[in-house]
């Protein structure tokens, strides 16, 4: 069984965050609450941890994994650069339920690009996601906490039912709001084109975009 993580009168929201942080700096593996479902985290700036994303999951490597940042500075050491689109993006709606495809920084391991050459990159508005990749001061994976092609989680519950002896930790924030997942949008094409549509509408990103970058239109 999984180690279980959750803040009550015997622990601390902040030695929780620790605690978090200790594992996946030590290369361990652990699911945690976004503000959509339960995501599966480590140290993305570790191979061999991302590796075990994907025997985790039973995840095909051909698939990328997306990032959660824990501020909007963090972006400039990942990606090549940062289009006037994208800035406007996360000014708008970080943190927040959308995830920024950009051109990867040569640093990024293929095994999260899946050999595109891109990242996804989010910083998350659920505060317990946001204190942890903030504590490690690396990004967090951020694929969601379910085995490949099973329901996604929003409750601890789930996640050790599907996955639970694969993991190292969980940290228990309570049952996530569910419903849509991220909006995911590219960036490394103009106009960017919206790749999923979920939590963040089309019609504000249009919005958005449209002050910022003229009439262009997302694809």
């Amino acid at each position: 069984m999984p180690e279980v993580l959750k803040p009550d009168s015997d622990h601390s929201e902040e030695n929780i965050i620790a605690r978090a942080a200790e594992i996946l700096a030590d290369g361990g593996v652990m699911a945690y609450p976004t503000e959509t479902f339960y995501g599966l985290g480590v140290d993305a700036t570790n191979e061999t941890a991302v590796e075990k994303i994907f025997l985790v999951k039973g995840r095909d490597f051909k698939n990328p994994i997306a990032l959660i940042i824990g501020q909007t500075d963090d972006v400039s050491p990942l990606v090549k650069h940062t289009p006037e689109a994208a800035r406007k993006l996360m000014s708008t709606f970080w943190p927040g339920a959308l995830t920024i495809i950009f051109a990867a920084s040569d640093s990024i391991s293929p095994l999260l690009t899946a050999g595109t050459g891109k990242i996804g990159l989010r910083v998350s508005s659920h505060p317990i996601a946001l204190k942890i990749a903030q504590k490690l001061k690396k990004p967090l994976t951020a694929t969601s906490a379910n085995l490949s092609g099973a329901p996604e989680c929003s409750r601890a519950s789930d996640v050790v039912e599907q996955i639970g002896d694969k993991i190292d930790a969980i940290v228990d924030g309570g049952k996530t709001p569910g419903g849509q997942t991220s909006t995911i949008i590219d960036v490394t094409c103009d106009p960017p084109v919206i790749v999923r549509e979920g939590a963040i509408s089309r019609e504000a990103i249009e919005i958005t975009l449209s002050r910022s970058c003229g009439p262009e239109k997302v694809c």
